[in-house]
């Protein structure tokens, strides 16, 4: 009877510990005189993967934090590619779920450069609290041909008292001999059982010697059974 009990308790510890594992994963590599570096960084439910990669002196860094606290789950992924120029690619997901609420966070951010400068960020937060849901995804590309290309992507949603947020954010940006920047922030927040739902595209494409910019920002709130929703969208072309 006491080998049983050790038996079944060990196993419920072992399914507990399964179902809270975190996974990193971060591969650099780097061919003639090129710079590589990836770091990941898991926690909780989280998933994270890096990687990076340099050639013709070209420098390549991918950064990728991942946190799930209690009921949440998170993935992020940053890759970062240069050839005779810099890539930076950093990536953040927290989905934080407590007291039987739900979250999941997913960003996602690629840099890519031929002999130029690429820089994206991608952030996505999601906390459900009280048996509230809350969802996030963050999108973040940037890459430049001899020109330079930085993109930020920032999704936040946050669900409370059975409410559920959702929060879409997408960016890119291209250059080409240029200068190309986009910024997107998309929030949401829903408490006793509202709904809100908050979705952001920039889209930002620059050709040699022109400069373009595009910001968005939505935000959408709901409570007490309200619905709320709000889609923005910014798209500038110079070429």
């Amino acid at each position: 009877m006491k080998t049983m009990l050790t038996s079944t308790v060990l196993t419920h510890l072992l399914a507990a510990a399964s179902a809270l594992a975190a996974t990193a994963t971060a591969t650099s590599v780097a061919t003639n005189g090129g710079s590589a570096t990836a770091t990941a960084a898991a926690f909780g439910r989280g998933t994270a993967n890096a990687y990076a990669g340099a050639t013709n002196g070209g420098v390549a860094i991918a950064d990728s934090v991942a946190w799930g606290h209690g009921w949440g789950t998170a993935d992020s992924n940053a890759i970062a590619l240069a050839d005779r120029g810099l890539a930076v690619s950093q990536s953040r997901a927290i989905g934080w779920g407590s007291r039987f609420g739900g979250a999941r966070a997913v960003s996602d951010s690629v840099a890519a450069t031929i002999g130029g400068i690429a820089i994206s960020r991608s952030d996505a937060v999601a906390r459900g609290r009280w048996g509230g849901w809350a969802d996030s995804q963050s999108s973040s590309t940037a890459t430049s041909f001899y020109g330079t290309a930085i993109s930020d992507a920032g999704a936040v949603s946050d669900g409370a008292f059975g409410g559920r947020a959702e929060s879409i954010a997408d960016s890119l940006s291209d250059s080409e001999g240029g200068v190309a920047t986009s910024h997107v922030r998309s929030i949401s927040g829903a408490t006793f059982y509202g709904s809100a739902k908050s979705d952001g595209v920039g889209v930002s494409v620059s050709g040699f010697g022109r400069r373009s910019t595009a910001d968005v920002r939505a935000v959408s709130q709901a409570h007490h059974f309200g619905r709320s929703v709000t889609r923005l969208s910014a798209v500038e072309v110079r070429r």
